[in-house]
């Protein structure tokens, strides 16, 4: 059972007058005898005292809060199967409705306290919020303009229902002419909705941090895939390359340095396309820390008009928890194969009676053998405490206030084996046990990490909001290693060089944005308008020592000794410091209610400095974005558009000259869609992608590069996330992505891109029963297929079809509490 509000417009506004009136304290009576309204009450009588009297007191979860629009205004409906035991107070309070729910809770599948907010829906009223009120009740509030709200309460098939509409003051006799005047444009101006949080667990309708505007995603002309909290949860994910196994066209690996290695629509790099809370990593040493995250965003195609420098497969965006108004508390431990322990908490609140500081504070520490023979295990310490500070008052009479301000803080230590993987051999790898070691078993790699960071939000107005945030991030490594060279695969011999390498990195990152909401007629604008600045300094030092040999069949460790690189000079020097500098430009225009144009501009300036020789490198470049969405019915839109990006290259031609920086163009066209009655989110795009001004070997000067080459990825990708029916949750994807080099000088025209299979595809799907003794038991079910990939641009070795029918998992949830019992 549902319950419903449906809310129109009015031109003038008198009180309300609760169907149960009855059932509230004699001074709330009295308080209401004084309002004046049209009251009907439908199915059940007002004598129906003993209703609420029988209701069950235990607490009811609200699983879901949805929008639609109705031909009276709109219809807000809150999920729940028990909808008959729900216990209902009115009363008013100067110019708010409000009613009180005194048992239930907002709440996600996860237990995530959830807010419904519609700012200014319609004329004459400010703000609708359902949200939670305490522990056990839901409040809904309605605040009208310059008086009380006119409503009526019924009951429907649907359940619950309270209904706003028009009522027009009393004014003198009108002439028959101005009798047959058409309601002003004001007064029929469409129903904007925002909604904060998921509409249920696996479907979240907007990412703000991603595009920069609280923007639905069926309105968006790019595909954009969310994983969201509970997806990271029932997967039990800990690292972001597993994460990503449920976005078709996204493929995440293991890399001996950076960590997470991640592939977007065929285009991968040491660029790596990684934001954290929007925040770009521009030097990645680490796996990201996954247990403070609230979601993971995919943008796909160029985005350089939203972040700058990026390759033009898209950008991953990690979202972080940030403080909750109500308590919470978490403990948990993980436990798997190799060892694997991960005990970890989140814990989360207010810090003022008044509810104006919150906090949130989370903490894991993880350790495992992993499946090779190292001596070095993993172990990762991670800490995140963060501060919410409501500063002003709210805006007219919002529960939001103002202004807000996020303060937040990670540290993460990290210790891994430094771990080259298998080497080629033939046209595969080489065929020795998955657990054999080729550099040393004591090489490692120790990685710290430190950021601090602020986000600072004002709301000037319900339609202008300015946005500032400033991000400091420090990271150090340090690594013992053995570097592979060639492999005499006649004999199995592998040459190596012991290595060393101290790095260092401060990034320095400040952006500052303004969204605005207005109209030109009637059409509407969204527009965006901002700067990015960031200022990074490296210092990387790299040794190199004796060359030693491995016989890949049967190795013998530790000959000769490992280099004292203590009385050993640096090989290759590396300490620069690139400015990076970005203006852009956008604006969302809906034409009408059909058909909304995206444009956007961003120029972007990259100054580069290596202070070691005293060499400079320069770059420029415009990046445009247009896309046009055409939705011929509310929950389905059909999208075009073209993008374009851009990367500075460090390649030099034979002049000793930077050469110009690569560019990406993109054109994607897709179909978005919300089935099931808004509950599954369905994407089909088709993408075409080229990315120019590659670098490529000379063919006349030895050691020189040329901007001449061109790869190109085209292809297909279908997604659908969301929940099939009560307690059916499903994400599911297939990918068909057609990656080649189509410009090179020496690398074969038509060869593949590395590491981009054909076909790939991913389905995860959980059901928790919903009823009876076992209500609370939920599994899921998950598998991952991946076709055959290269492991180079020369495509001189495959890496064989891979899949995962093995990912499962059990849990029980009782009371918002969720307890694993069994998980691969």
């Amino acid at each position: 059972m549902k319950i419903a509000i449906f809310l129109s417009g009015a031109l003038a506004l008198v009180a309300i007058q609760p169907v149960w009136a009855e059932s509230i304290n004699q001074m709330e009576v009295e308080e209401q005898k004084s309002l004046t309204s049209s009251v009907k009450q439908r199915l059940r009588t007002v004598e129906d005292k003993e209703w609420l009297a029988q209701a069950n007191t235990a607490v009811i979860q609200i699983t879901g809060v949805k929008a639609n629009p109705t031909d009276k205004g709109v219809e807000i409906l809150l999920e729940t199967s028990q909808g008959e035991k729900l216990q209902i107070t009115n009363r008013s309070a100067g110019n708010s409705y409000i009613t009180d729910i005194s048992n239930a809770q907002l709440r996600l599948p996860s237990g995530e306290a959830f807010t419904f907010r519609s700012e200014k829906p319609i004329t004459g009223i400010t703000e609708i919020t359902v949200t939670n009120q305490d522990a056990n009740t839901i409040r809904v509030s309605i605040v009208g303009e310059t008086s009380l709200p006119t409503a009526e309460l019924f009951d429907s098939d649907e359940g619950l229902i309270f209904g706003l509409t028009p009522v027009v003051a009393s004014s003198p006799p009108q002439q028959p002419e101005t009798q047959s005047e058409q309601p002003s444009p004001e007064t029929q101006a469409p129903i904007e909705l925002v909604v904060t949080g998921e509409k249920n667990g696996y479907q979240v309708p907007n990412t703000a941090t991603v595009t920069r505007t609280n923007t639905p995603i069926i309105d968006i002309p790019q595909s954009i895939q969310v994983v969201p909290r509970e997806v990271l949860e029932d997967q039990q994910i800990t690292r972001v390359d597993d994460a990503l196994r449920n976005v078709p066209g996204v493929l995440g690996s293991t890399n001996a340095f950076i960590g997470n290695q991640i592939t977007i629509r065929g285009f991968s790099t040491s660029n790596l396309p990684i934001l954290r809370d929007g925040f770009r990593i521009y030097e990645n040493f680490s796996f990201q820390e996954t247990s403070n995250l609230e979601r993971i965003e995919v943008l796909k195609g160029p985005a350089s008009v939203q972040y700058g420098q990026l390759d033009p497969g898209g950008v991953i965006n990690l979202v972080t928890k940030k403080p909750l108004s109500e308590p919470f508390y978490e403990i948990q431990a993980q436990f798997g194969s190799y060892g694997l322990i991960r005990p970890s908490f989140d814990v989360s609140g207010p810090l003022t009676d008044d509810g104006k500081l919150l906090y949130r504070l989370n903490a894991t520490y993880q350790r495992e053998e992993g499946f090779r023979d190292f001596n070095t295990e993993t172990e990762r310490f991670f800490i995140a405490p963060s501060l919410t500070w409501k500063i002003s008052d709210s805006l007219r009479d919002s529960s939001a206030s103002r202004t807000n301000v996020d303060f937040s803080l990670e540290y993460l230590d990290s210790t891994r084996p430094f771990d080259t993987s298998l080497v080629a051999f033939g046209r595969s790898v080489a065929d020795v046990p998955y657990s054999r070691v080729f550099n040393d078993p004591d090489d490692f790699i120790d990685t710290k990490s430190f950021s601090i960071a602020y986000n600072l939000e004002h709301r000037f107005s319900d339609n202008w909001t300015l946005r500032n945030s400033f991000r400091y991030l420090q990271q150090d490594l340090f690594t013992q290693a053995t570097l592979a060279g060639p492999l005499d695969e006649t004999t199995g011999i592998l040459t190596r060089t012991y290595a060393q390498r101290n790095y260092q990195s401060d990034d320095y990152s400040l952006q500052t944005n303004v969204v605005g909401k207005f109209a030109t007629g009637s059409i509407k604008h969204t527009l965006l308008a901002g700067v990015d600045f960031n200022r990074g300094i490296l210092d990387d030092l790299v040794f190199r020592g004796t060359r030693t040999t491995l016989n890949i069949f049967n190795p013998v460790y530790g000959v000769p000794p490992r280099t004292d690189f203590s009385t050993l000079p640096p090989a290759t020097p590396f300490k620069n410091e690139t400015t990076r500098l970005g203006f852009y430009l956008q604006d969302q225009i809906a034409l009408n209610n059909q058909f909304t144009v995206l444009a956007g501009l961003r120029y972007d300036t990259v100054d580069f400095k290596d202070t070691f020789t005293d060499e400079s490198k320069y770059d420029s470049a415009w990046s445009p974005v247009i896309g046009l969405v055409y939705k011929p019915v509310e929950n389905l839109s059909i999208y075009t558009s073209y993008s374009r990006s851009f990367v500075p290259t460090f390649s030099r031609d034979a002049n000793g000259d930077f050469l110009q920086p690569e560019r990406g163009t993109g054109y994607e066209i897709g179909i978005k869609a919300e089935l099931l009655q808004g509950n599954l989110f369905a994407t089909l795009a088709y993408f075409d992608i080229t990315k120019q001004n590659v670098a490529t070997a000379d063919p006349d000067i030895l050691g020189a590069s040329v901007a001449t080459g061109e790869q190109r990825s085209r292809g297909l990708e279908l997604s659908a996330t969301g929940r099939i029916s009560p307690g059916w949750n499903i994400i599911a994807g297939y990918a068909y992505t057609d990656a080649e080099i189509t410009q090179d000088n020496t690398i074969a025209v038509g060869n593949r891109l590395p590491g981009t299979p054909k076909h790939s595809a991913n389905l995860w799907t959980t059901y928790e029963i919903q009823a009876g003794s076992l209500q609370g038991l939920g599994f899921g079910l998950g598998v991952n297929y991946v076709g055959k990939r290269f492991g180079n641009f020369q495509n001189d070795f495959e890496v064989d079809i891979t899949h995962n029918f093995g990912r499962y998992q059990c849990y029980f949830v009782y009371h918002h509490h969720c307890f694993t019992l069994c998980h691969q």
